[in-house]
């Protein structure tokens, strides 16, 4: 035989191996057939490599060969191991002659769960029959030999999974059962080092995790819990102390879980992982029966229920595994009748994703999208919502619960074996992932290199694929994750639609009392409504149903994420309704994922975006790209405003279009926040320049009508922004607060030209406050000279005349954020330059200015609270809110802003910076009071979006706290100290530890304490 031919064969270096072919006694001509199977490997250079080290070892190589020319099964079972990995490898190389493992009768024949005890149990020398079997200590160390007949067990039966003689899941339940065979004989051990603890106690041991239900892989830590309770002592003895007893079933359980993890000449085995106990890590290692009683009925979230649902005794005192299992399993199927259940299975969800790192994330086999995870977690949440009623659902294994699920109608047939399918693939290549090197490990190869390539081949030839391997595996690897999200998507939603829709074929069918269990598992709290609005989008043929059949499964999900899902799926419905048969509405969530999920988002998640949305549903499309939702030029927006004057008649047309301009504005600015594409600041100015422009647009149109009914023009109107207006710091709550000043035309009489202003602004009122479907823009004068009790339009002389004479400190505070935004050019720079030295002070204000408005501040915080407010959760009023950094901020102005010309800005947080940069505030205080001022801000605009009505204060109601929080982004997690904290409480604690500080900085700086 020739290198070529070797090279067809698979051999990579060829000539390498005719030469070792050679030296190791085979003819190339005529030991075709051992050439044949080790060709066949996943690696045959790795294979005929392996081969060479072990007949270098073996006392007897001319046998081997012998049997290996024999014995076809032994040829190719071992040409297979030792091309798959070089682990099994070298376990042969340092055992010769425990390559005859893979030969015969026994190599081909799966063992039962009891004869792998009980061959594991004579190897430490203890009997299996015995009740609490004790290992034969002597000179030789058990551990070892433990070790070398668990790898022995492991070889046979990588053998028969090479050559296809067993399934995954026979591979699997043999891994789990030798795993809990080994732990026996450990515990053995552990009682023969221990005899005194071994009297004192019974230790049962729990497999959970895939140990527990039977699906363990070559190498995987195998989770346990340990329950325990005093040993029984004859009639007469003393009973042994509870504390005692617990502190021996300790020392045995650690003593235990010490023996496969060693490390010697065999390396170690795996570890052994009690984290899944009652308070994790934190918990006791070792409890009594009570002890899990008591906790589980008390404590334990409902992810522990999810874990507990592959709960299975696996090793120790058999009596006392079957007495936990009667106390837990009741428990287990009861979680999904939990309040929090929704909230604990999304964390847990989220919490799986967030601990894979970025560039891992395509290549998990188990965590990551369309990974084993998504199908696990499928098939544990609807045994959860369905095996509350249904006991047949109830194993722990995942493909025996999927058979089950489909048998009874929770699951339809082909997504079922889609989905076995797919774990099958997955698990297979995790399984040859680990069998490389006996190491745990999830992740494919990352293809970057040589030396990837080559594994990436190696896999694709053990799946089978031969004509180019890696090209092969990357894309069934990249079909199935593809099918598993789709089924996962699938597998829980699209039967909620066969029930109400009565679709043909042979899909899953929920009964009406099933559909309600599902949709109240995922977090609807009118799941019969929902089944109706479900019915209402899916049923009959239209084409629109048809497409409502293929995007409800996948949006039903996203409903379930959001903090209201009976909400946002009336809201959906609405909107599809009021956009009918358009055509581009259904293409477009369709043909575009994003849209479809932002929408669920927003609908689920704010009653204000849903008002806004149902008025102008075409305005959905703008959900599909990012620019689309950013604030926009000023100058386009008032280009778009003048558009829309010229297209009507009336006064009142042309001002309710310039509203609906304003609506879409909020619209896209509401959404953009809660989608995280602007941040507080960005929404602010949008909301700023859109009321802006209505009231420019507003102001020529009432100036118009006024001047019509009147014949002649008399004065020029000015209308100056204040407050968050001037600052441009709107909410979607704020009033316009606004002052306005006029100036009669020349020669005209001031009495007639205020009267003409005056009816100009109350037109200005009326047409932007009018009820109409548009939402109104209150405009609010009180910020203006003499309160209430003054005029409310002035000459720019009378503003002269006032501020010259009669001005208190708080107007030249309030000053300090006045805008000309609409009216007369010229007007606009008068007003500025002449309010400019009454804000700006020349040297600053003086001592007793400093004084009053100290007062001030100390007199509003005493009577302006609403009664019972908390003032610590107050986000305008309450401490370290957003007044506290305001006045700090105009105190530092009213004092240095003559100084600092670029300190005399309207902005709060422009302000904060100058001030900051100039070293008139520190940066730590800088940083402190920014963060109190935009945080209080995001709170006080999620509250409108929530709740689509305003308030001042975090919302009282948790629920309510919940839902804006999840709008904030908060998720469930763990603290510092492992203690589960939900998103209200995350984001009661981050409000209260920002003002709080911000109000230590506030105290120091503004009252210089």
């Amino acid at each position: 035989m020739t290198a070529g031919a070797l090279a067809r064969r698979g051999f990579s270096d060829s000539p390498r191996a005719l030469r070792l072919l050679t030296g190791a006694g085979l003819d190339a001509s005529s030991d075709t057939v051992v050439i044949d199977s080790l060709g066949t490997a996943p690696d045959p250079d790795q294979a005929l490599l392996g081969l060479i080290r072990i007949l270098e070892t073996d006392p007897d190589p001319a046998g081997l060969l012998d049997d290996l020319r024999e014995d076809p099964a032994l040829r190719d079972r071992l040409c297979r191991v030792l091309g798959t990995g070089t682990a099994l490898t070298d376990h042969l190389v340092r055992h010769p002659g425990d390559w005859r493992e893979l030969r015969g009768a026994d190599a081909a024949r799966t063992p039962e769960p009891e004869e792998l005890r009980r061959g594991l149990m004579h190897t430490v020398g203890a009997d299996p029959y015995a009740p609490t079997p004790v290992a034969a200590l002597s000179d030789a160390d058990p551990r070892h030999a433990l070790r070398v007949a668990y790898r022995r067990r492991v070889l046979r039966l990588a053998g028969r999974d090479l050559t296809g003689l067993v399934s995954m899941e026979a591979v699997a339940a043999e891994l789990s059962d030798l795993a809990a065979a080994l732990l026996d004989a450990a515990l053995a051990v552990a009682r023969a080092e221990h005899p005194e603890d071994a009297a004192r106690c019974r230790l049962a041991v729990i497999g959970m995790g895939k140990c527990g239900g039977r699906e363990l892989n070559y190498v995987s830590d195998v989770d346990v819990v340990f329950v325990a309770e005093p040993a029984e002592v004859p009639e007469g003895d003393e009973p042994v102390d509870d504390q005692a007893a617990m502190r021996s079933a300790t020392r045995l359980a650690t003593a235990m879980m010490r023996v496969p993890v060693e490390t010697d000449a065999e390396g170690s085995l795996w570890e052994v992982d009690p984290a899944l106990r009652p308070e994790g890590k934190n918990g006791p290692l070792v409890r009594p029966l009570a002890g899990h009683r008591a906790y589980y009925e008390r404590w334990a979230k409902t992810w522990e229920f999810q874990a507990l649902l592959k709960a299975r005794p696996i090793a120790g005192d058999a009596e006392l595994g079957r007495a936990y299992m009667e106390v837990i399993t009741p428990m287990v199927w009861q979680a999904s009748s939990r309040k929090d259940f929704v909230e604990d299975v999304q964390a847990m969800r989220r919490r799986v994703l967030e601990h894979i790192p970025a560039d891992q994330t395509d290549r998990e086999l188990k965590l990551g999208p369309g990974g084993l995870r998504d199908i696990e977690f499928s098939v544990q949440l609807l045994q959860l919502v369905h095996g509350r009623a249904d006991d047949r659902l109830r194993s722990g294994t995942t493909l025996v619960a999927l058979t089950s699920l489909s048998e009874h109608g929770y699951v339809g047939r082909q997504d079922a074996v889609g989905l076995a399918d797919a774990y099958r693939f997955l698990r297979r290549l995790e399984h040859l992932l680990q069998l490389r090197r006996l190491r745990r490990t999830h992740l494919m190869p990352a293809a970057d290199s040589a030396d990837a390539q080559s594994e990436l081949r190696l896999l694709g030839r053990a799946l089978g694929f031969t004509a180019d391997p890696v090209r092969e595996l990357t894309e069934a690897r990249r079909r199935v994750a593809a099918e598993v999200r789709r089924l996962h998507e699938k597998l829980f939603y699209r039967p909620l639609l066969n029930a109400v829709a009565k679709l043909p074929g042979e899909e899953a069918r929920l009964s009406p009392e099933q559909a309600r269990d599902r949709l109240e598992a995922l977090g609807f709290a009118d799941p019969a409504g929902a089944l109706r609005h479900l019915e209402s989008l899916t049923s009959g043929v239209s084409r629109r149903a048809a497409i409502q059949r293929t995007l409800l499964p996948v949006m039903l999900g996203w409903f379930s994420d959001s903090p209201d899902p009976d909400a946002g799926l009336l809201g959906f419905r609405q909107v599809s309704e009021a956009l009918g048969t358009t055509p581009w509405y259904l293409r477009l969530l369709r043909d575009d994922v994003r849209v479809a999920e932002r929408m669920a988002w927003l609908l689920g998640t704010s009653r204000y975006v849903t008002e806004l949305l149902l008025r102008a549903p075409e305005a959905v499309a703008m959900l599909a790209d990012d620019s689309e939702l950013v604030r926009r030029d000023p100058k386009v927006l008032s280009t778009e405003a003048d558009a829309a004057l010229r297209r009507y008649d009336t006064a009142e047309e042309s001002v309710s279009a310039v509203r609906a301009l304003r609506r879409r504005e909020l619209l896209r600015t509401a959404a953009a926040d809660l989608l995280e594409v602007s941040n507080v600041q960005e929404v602010g100015a949008a909301l700023t320049d859109i009321a802006a422009v209505t009231i420019d647009a507003a102001l020529r149109v009432a100036a118009a009508r006024v001047l019509e009914s009147e014949g002649e023009s008399l004065t020029r109107v000015c209308v100056i922004a204040m407050g968050r207006f001037g600052g441009g710091e709107l909410t979607y709550a704020s009033d316009a607060d606004v002052m306005y000043v006029h100036s009669p035309l020349p020669g005209v009489d001031g009495t007639k030209a205020t009267r003409q202003a005056m009816a100009i602004v109350r037109e200005l009122a009326r047409l932007l406050e009018t009820p109409a479907a548009e939402p109104p823009l209150k405009v609010d004068t009180d910020l203006r000279p003499e309160g209430k009790s003054g005029p409310v339009v002035r000459t720019l002389d009378s503003y002269a005349a006032y501020y010259g004479r009669w001005s208190q400190v708080w107007e030249s505070q309030a000053l300090l954020r006045a805008r000309p935004v609409a009216g007369d050019p010229e007007l606009r720079t008068a007003f500025t330059a002449l309010i400019d030295p009454i804000r700006y002070p020349l040297g600053g204000v003086d001592a007793s200015a400093v004084l009053e408005i100290r007062k001030l501040k100390a007199r509003m915080e005493a009577e302006r609270l609403p009664r019972g407010a908390d003032p610590t959760l107050h986000t305008k009023l309450g401490r370290g809110g957003l007044s506290d950094v305001e006045w700090v901020v105009q105190l530092i102005q009213l004092r240095h802003a003559h100084e600092y010309p670029d300190l005399r800005t309207t902005g709060t947080l422009e302000a904060l910076g100058v001030a900051v940069a100039h070293g008139l505030l520190t940066a730590d205080d800088g940083v402190v009071l920014e963060q109190a001022w935009r945080l209080a801000s995001r709170v006080r605009g999620m509250v409108m979006l929530v709740r689509g009505r305003s308030g001042d204060s975090l919302p009282s109601d948790l629920r309510i706290r919940a839902a804006l929080a999840n709008a904030m982004g908060c998720r469930s997690a763990e603290d510092e100290e492992g203690v589960w904290e939900g998103p209200a409480e995350q984001l009661t604690e981050a409000y209260l530890r920002t003002t709080r500080r911000a109000r230590a900085v506030m105290e120091r700086v503004f009252y210089d304490d």
